[in-house]
């Protein structure tokens, strides 16, 4: 009986620890910064996966993929032809990487947060055409999107 009663607790021990696990919300989103983001979000514009999608497959010249994550998850895989500026290092940094201020920008993050903050961000520095990727790298790859490793 006490073989059985301790097989149970460690299993329910388990089972709440992976239940932990999978369903963590990120601390931040109980913070003033999940609000910030979505200031952020409803100050800019956006652009669909299928439009940048569509850019890469037809090979257009022109727009701007702009990658803000950190670079060793920039050289983990990466959109075909995007450049990367850290978010961290974006307002000292994005003048010399892309100094047509009317270049059209189409920004991604991992998930999302960084690059609503760069999108505003670059909006405020007067790139007047930087624009939210609405699918961010994330769920662009889990679609089976282009990726360039």
């Amino acid at each position: 009986m006490k073989r059985i009663f301790v097989f149970c607790l460690a299993f329910v021990f388990t089972l709440s620890m992976v239940s932990l696990t999978l369903s963590k919300v990120p601390t931040w989103r109980g913070t003033i910064v999940a609000t910030w983001v979505d200031d952020a979000r409803a100050k800019v514009k956006t652009v669909t996966d299928a439009d940048v999608k569509a850019v890469i497959d037809k090979q257009v010249v022109g727009p701007i993929i702009l990658d803000v994550r950190d670079p060793d998850e920039f050289m983990k895989g990466h959109l075909p032809g995007a450049i990367n500026v850290s978010r961290g290092k974006l307002e000292f940094v994005i003048w010399d990487r892309i100094p047509d201020r009317d270049a059209k920008i189409y920004v991604y993050c991992l998930r999302g947060p960084r690059a609503t903050f760069a999108t505003k961000t670059l909006n405020d520095m007067g790139y007047k055409n930087a624009l939210l990727m609405t699918t961010h790298f994330e769920p662009w790859e889990k679609a089976g999107f282009p990726v360039t490793k």
